[in-house]
């Protein structure tokens, strides 16, 4: 006999899309035992055995709707307790074996004494990663607040009738020419060149990303001096419309400061220089650009001359213009800061240097 309360439940229990198949089959044999149905009709009705019929109908009997749900199943014990876990963590992050630089699964295995399938997951449960290291390099420019927030703010409000560039030359792009012909791709085999190569000279690239457009105007210079530069902006100048301000974002390099550059600005007020702080050419968007040029037209590339380099460049170039695709800014300069603070705190701490106040801007 059911209550109007298990023939409701067991009715959600056969239409709810998330109860377990197993479960809801179950259901639908105690609601037809309970219209007073035999074992056999019942199974005959459902499909499914007699004998399974009788143990639903008895386990039901005896624990009601709870004897539906599969009881928990212990499992296997555990072969590595919490404190084997907190050594491994601790020794990552405070010890490296002796005479490495960096914990490998096997050498730690071997100093814990565990597998080094156990040291791999552990490692991947806390984000551990001893085999990588990546570099970076805290700007001591005294100016680096008011800069991070001028550059920013140009990428996520540009000033209105003006273009917004990205400016930074690619020096010494050397034409390499591998020692032995490639091996072309296969199926199951990747292309193979030769890790030697003969250089026959370099060249340097000159480029503007519009950061709203994402097109780039480049230009080709054997040399990287003030002279170059300068013919560079000549051809900004000339490609920007006449009645659009030009502001420029730009790295501390020397030629970029140069009394010729400097004479040639004062006569074109329209170019706004803004330099990035030092060691932050991250915050200069053309630097992806050349990212991207490096990876899919001149790593792999193998070039008998300079002008085979740059007809290669060239080439690049025209493509991205064809089909222009803008890098997305999304980090305000709050949250740059925000990020340099963590990272100069962190510093600080790791060497027992005092603390600075995150909250106040000459912290950062």
């Amino acid at each position: 006999m059911l209550s109007p309360e298990e023939v409701e439940e067991l009715n959600a229990l056969t239409r709810r899309r998330k109860t377990a198949q197993q479960v809801a089959l179950r259901a639908r044999i105690v609601l037809a035992c309970a219209k007073g149905a035999q074992n056999k009709d019942v199974s005959a009705q459902l499909g499914v055995s007699k004998q399974m019929v009788c143990r639903w109908r008895a386990r039901f009997a005896a624990d009601r709707v709870a004897a539906l749900y599969d009881e928990p199943r212990p499992g296997a014990p555990r072969t590595v307790h919490d404190d084997q876990v907190e050594k491994v963590i601790v020794e990552t992050l405070e010890k490296t074996p002796r005479g490495e630089t960096h914990w490998s699964t096997r050498s730690m295995a071997k100093h814990i004494g565990l597998s080094r399938s156990t040291i791999s997951r552990i490692w991947q449960a806390f984000g551990l990663q001893p085999h990588r290291s990546e570099t970076f390099k805290l700007s001591k420019d005294p100016l680096l607040i008011p800069k991070v927030r001028d550059i920013v703010g140009l990428y996520l409000n540009p000033p209105d009738r003006a273009v917004v560039l990205c400016v930074d030359e690619k020096s010494q792009i050397q034409a390499l020419n591998r020692t032995q012909p490639l091996l072309p791709m296969r199926p199951g085999m990747p292309e193979r060149r030769s890790h030697d190569y003969q250089r026959h000279g370099t060249t340097s690239l000159f480029a503007a990303l519009d950061t709203k457009t994402g097109t780039v105007i480049g230009q080709l210079h054997t040399r990287h001096r003030a002279v170059e530069f300068r013919k560079f902006l000549q051809s900004i100048e000339e490609a920007v419309p006449s009645d659009l301000a030009v502001h420029v974002v730009l790295d501390n390099y020397g030629t970029h400061k140069a009394p010729l550059i400097a004479n040639w600005l004062k006569r074109h007020p329209r170019f706004v220089m803004h330099f990035t702080p030092t060691y932050s050419s991250w915050l200069n968007q053309v630097e992806r650009w050349f990212a991207d040029l490096t990876n899919k037209a001149i790593r792999r590339g193998s070039h008998h001359s300079v002008r085979e380099l740059e007809t290669a460049i060239l080439t690049y170039l025209d493509a991205s213009n064809e089909d222009p695709k803008p890098f997305v800014w999304t980090k305000t300069a709050d949250q740059i800061l925000a990020k340099i603070a963590r990272f100069a705190h962190a510093t600080l701490e790791d060497h027992g240097a005092a603390t600075i106040n995150p909250t106040s801007e000459t912290g950062h």
